[in-house]
């Protein structure tokens, strides 16, 4: 049975599209298997998924629980992060820190992508001023540092974090409608796309039904490698108090308020900032094996 399931999904003639789907899927798997970096940056996604889900059993502590006699404690077997300033656990607050983080990242992505994908393919697909329109307001956006475009959007609403999940998406936007974009060129004058407006497809039922399914996997490659950036940028917003407001255990927060003790007491911002450089660079190779794993350009 196993055999005859490989050889439905491997079929060079497959017999419905649910059936492409699935052999391209089993494909994309083998190839991000094979990919032992691919592989090494998946378990660290996964792990920060485990770990923000299960934080309330996770964390020997409470991440806002103070207790000032033990202030400033180093890396112990009591505490294998040390403690902060206010006598805090750093490991606790870490953990629930992966909760703040994925948050973050998943509603920039949950944002910025759909809008980046409409604006894009809508661009592609009628092209003439309504391309002009929409590339130009891309390329205004995309003439800025998305730092600094952040920082301002995120100073002009206000600190928190609902406010920094705003500006970093306004800011990501345009780089997923570039690809739409440029998606969307190459197919649009497919014979596929003519003959089902041969058929009375409206363009809505096109651009919906035919071109956007078609721009998914490149931009969840994006996405994915945009994920570190994305982490590192609500970071930044963060250490300057524009992100997640105290006493919430957010990273870029953290380390903020461990820089005044960064020559003698060095755990307080070192501790959050390895969790950003390795959740980082998780994304970073995930999102490398995916690019060869879902390019049909770098398959044989």
């Amino acid at each position: 049975m196993k055999a005859g399931l490989r050889d439905w999904l491997t079929t060079e003639a497959p017999g419905s599209r649910r059936q492409a789907m699935a052999g391209r899927l089993y494909g994309a798997g083998l190839a991000l298997l094979g990919n032992p970096l691919a592989v090494l940056g998946g378990l660290i996604v996964l792990l920060l998924v485990l770990v923000a889900a299960f934080a309330p059993w996770l964390a020997p502590e409470s991440p806002v629980g103070q207790d000032l006699g033990r202030r400033l404690l180093p890396p112990s077997a009591e505490h294998w992060m040390g403690t902060d300033e206010l006598g805090r656990d750093i490991l606790s607050r870490v953990i629930w820190g992966a909760r703040i983080t994925l948050m973050i990242v998943a509603l920039v992505a949950v944002i910025a992508a759909p809008v980046g994908l409409i604006v894009g393919a809508v661009s592609g697909y009628f092209g003439g001023w309504i391309d002009r329109v929409l590339m130009g307001l891309t390329d205004v956006f995309l003439s800025m540092p998305k730092l600094i475009l952040a920082l301002a959007f995120a100073a002009a609403l206000g600190p928190g974090i609902e406010n920094a999940v705003i500006a970093i998406a306004i800011t990501t936007w345009p780089a997923y409608a570039r690809i739409a974009r440029a998606e969307t060129l190459t197919i649009r004058n497919a014979e596929f796309i003519a003959a089902t407006r041969l058929l009375g497809a409206s363009h809505l039922r096109i651009i919906g039904l035919h071109i956007l399914p078609l721009c998914t996997s490149s931009m969840i490659i994006r996405v994915t490698l945009d994920m570190a950036g994305i982490i590192l940028t609500a970071a930044g917003l963060g250490f300057l108090g524009l992100g997640a407001q105290p006493p919430l255990p957010e990273w870029g927060a953290m380390i903020s308020r461990g820089r005044a003790f960064i020559l003698d007491q060095w755990w307080v911002a070192t501790m959050p900032g390895f969790a950003i450089i390795v959740v980082s660079l998780g994304f970073c190779f995930l999102g490398d094996g995916l690019r060869d794993a879902l390019d049909p350009k770098g398959r044989k």
